[in-house]
C-alpha cells in the first residue's frame, strides 16, 4: 500500500447530513472509501441549522466561540461541532448562525459569496485547531473556491498547512459563485487576482471562486473525460475555458462511483422487496408496491419511466416538458421526483392533474426515502441532459436494474453504453442531439424493447452488473494526491 495521507475533505454539503444533488453522494462516499484504503481522513462542511438536526446526527461540540479572523478588519465567532460518516472518518460541522442558519435551504441568500467565504476561513481555522497536518485539502466545486486562493495568501505561513497541496474537483462549471455568471456586467467581474474584499462590500458578490480555485489550486479535475474535453472549449467552458485551457497539464480526470453500501436493491430497507441481477423477478413487486401507492393502474406490464434528478433545464426538462403528451399516449407511467425550477415544476403539477392515473410528480424535499424505492420499482430512467459533468443518478439506477435513457453528454457518454441488439451488448438508449425528436426515439426505441422479455432481462441484468463502486475511482484520487505532492511546488 502507499503512505497513509492525511487528507481533508471540505463540500458544502454531505449526505445524509444535507444534499440537494450529486455533490452530496460524492462527498459521503469518497471519504468513506478513502478511509477504507486506511488513509487519515477528516471532512468539512457547514453546519445548516434548520436542515441537519445536531441530536438526530449525534453531533458533539468541540470548540466554542472561536473568533476567526476574516481579514485585518472583520471576524466571526464559530462553534465546530463533529460526526461521523462511519467509524474514524469524522465530520466537522462549522456553526456561523448568521450565515448558516436562517434559512431552510441550503442555497439562495443575496449574500451567498458572504457565506461561504466564511466558511471557507473558517474551515482553514478549523485544521488549525485540530493541528492535522495535511497532505491533501480537497476542495470541492465553488462554494469551497477560496481555499487554495487563501493556501497561497493568508494562509501561506500557517505551520499546520505549510505542506498541505490543493485539490479542486469541478464538479459542475455552471455554478462558479453565488450568482450566475453570465448576469454579471463586464465592469463587474472578478478577474481571480486581488485581494478579497470585505464581507459588507458588495463587491463580494462578484468575487468568482470557482475562477480563484482554478487558479490557484495545485490540481484541477473533474468527474468524467468527455466533460474535461468540452470544459477547456468555448462551447462548455462557461468562460473560463481560456484559463482552464492554460493549465490543461494540471487538468485530471476521475469518473465518480457510487457507494454500493449505501446504494444496494438487495439490501435497501426502502423496497418492499429485496433482489439482485440473479433474481430480477422480484423487482416487479417494487412496482406493484409503487403502483398501488401512487394510486396508479397495477399492472407489471406497463412501462414505468421515472425521473429524479434536479428540475432544471441542465437536467434536460426542457424536453421531458415537452414531450409529456406524446409520452403519455403511450401505455406507460411516468413519475417525477426533484425540486428546482418553478416554471418546469408548475407544468408538471397540471400534467399531473390532468392525468393523475399516468403521472405524478413528488417533491425530492422531505421524500428523501422515495429515490431508491422509484428505481426500484421503474424500469426506465430518463436524463436527457443538457450538459452533465458526470451524473450519479444513472449509476444509481442501473444499481437498481432500471435502465438509462440519456444524451451522449458529458458523464452519461462515459458511464451509459448505447443498447444494441444484435450485438446484445450496452446498458441504457442514448441519444446525441439536444432535441425533442431525438429524445422521443430514444423513448420509443426503450419502449419497444421492453415488449421483448427476455432482451429486456438481460439487459436490467447487465445493468446491474455494470461495475460503477467507488472502489476504484478512490485508488485513482490516491494516485492523484501523489501525483500532486511530488509535485514539489511547481507552478
Amino acid at each position: 500500500m502507499s503512505k497513509k495521507l492525511k487528507i481533508v475533505s471540505i463540500s458544502s454539503e454531505i449526505a445524509p447530513f444535507a444534499k440537494t444533488g450529486g455533490l452530496a453522494d460524492v462527498a459521503r462516499s469518497l471519504p468513506k472509501a478513502l478511509n477504507r484504503l486506511g488513509h487519515d481522513i477528516i471532512s468539512i462542511t457547514p453546519l445548516y441549522g434548520q436542515v441537519i438536526s445536531k441530536k438526530e446526527h449525534n453531533l458533539k461540540l468541540v470548540y466554542e466561540d472561536v473568533d476567526v479572523k476574516l481579514n485585518s478588519k472583520e471576524s466571526v465567532k464559530i462553534n465546530y461541532w463533529k460526526g461521523y460518516l462511519m467509524e474514524d472518518s469524522p465530520v466537522y460541522f462549522i456553526e456561523a448562525k448568521k450565515y448558516f442558519s436562517k434559512r431552510k435551504s441550503l442555497y439562495g441568500s443575496s449574500h451567498e459569496n458572504a457565506r461561504f467565504l466564511v466558511f471557507n476561513v473558517a474551515a482553514l481555522k478549523l485544521i488549525s485547531l485540530l493541528k492535522f497536518e495535511a497532505d491533501i485539502v480537497h476542495c470541492h466545486d465553488w462554494q469551497t473556491g477560496l481555499i487554495p486562493h487563501f493556501l497561497k495568501t493568508d494562509f501561506r505561513y500557517s505551520k499546520t498547512l505549510r505542506k498541505a497541496k490543493t485539490v479542486f474537483t469541478i464538479h459542475n462549471l455552471v455554478f462558479q459563485f453565488g450568482q450566475n455568471w453570465w448576469e454579471v456586467a463586464p465592469e463587474n467581474k472578478d478577474f481571480g487576482k486581488g485581494k478579497i474584499p470585505h464581507t459588507d462590500d458588495p463587491r463580494i458578490e462578484f468575487i468568482n471562486f470557482a475562477k480563484r480555485g482554478i487558479l490557484s489550486a495545485d490540481i484541477i479535475n473533474t468527474v468524467s473525460e468527455q466533460y474535461r474535453d468540452e470544459i477547456i472549449t468555448k462551447k462548455f467552458g462557461q468562460d473560463l475555458h481560456r484559463i482552464l485551457k492554460n493549465r490543461e497539464d494540471r487538468v485530471f480526470v476521475i469518473v465518480n462511483g457510487i457507494d454500493y453500501n449505501s446504494y444496494s436493491p438487495a439490501n435497501d430497507k426502502g423496497l418492499a422487496k429485496g433482489y439482485t441481477f440473479s433474481k430480477i423477478h422480484r423487482k416487479k413487486l417494487n412496482k406493484e408496491f409503487l403502483q398501488k401507492r401512487l394510486g396508479f393502474p397495477v399492472d407489471p406490464n406497463i412501462p414505468m419511466l421515472c425521473s429524479t434528478s434536479r428540475v432544471t433545464f441542465q437536467k434536460g426538462f426542457e424536453l421531458i416538458n415537452n414531450l409529456i403528451e406524446p409520452i403519455i399516449r403511450q401505455d406507460v407511467q411516468l413519475v417525477i421526483l426533484g425540486d428546482g425550477d418553478k416554471g418546469y415544476i408548475s407544468t408538471l403539477k397540471k400534467f399531473n392533474k390532468k392525468y393523475p392515473k399516468k403521472i405524478i410528480w413528488i417533491p425530492f424535499s422531505g421524500n428523501r426515502k422515495m429515490e431508491t424505492l422509484i428505481y426500484a420499482a421503474s424500469d426506465m430512467f430518463l436524463l436527457p441532459s443538457h450538459h452533465e459533468p458526470c451524473g450519479i443518478n444513472q449509476l444509481i439506477a442501473m444499481r437498481y436494474g432500471c435502465i438509462p435513457i440519456v444524451r451522449k453528454v458529458g458523464g452519461l457518454h462515459n458511464t451509459v453504453e448505447d443498447y444494441n441488439p444484435q450485438k446484445k451488448n450496452g446498458t441504457g438508449f442514448v441519444f446525441n442531439s439536444f432535441t425533442e425528436l431525438s429524445f422521443y426515439a430514444a423513448i420509443i426505441r426503450a419502449l419497444e424493447t421492453f415488449k421483448y422479455k427476455e432482451h429486456w432481462r438481460n439487459l436490467v441484468s447487465r445493468a446491474m452488473k455494470n461495475s460503477s463502486s467507488w472502489e476504484i475511482p478512490a485508488k485513482k484520487y490516491v494516485a492523484l494526491y501523489n501525483k500532486v505532492i511530488k509535485m514539489n511546488g511547481k507552478k
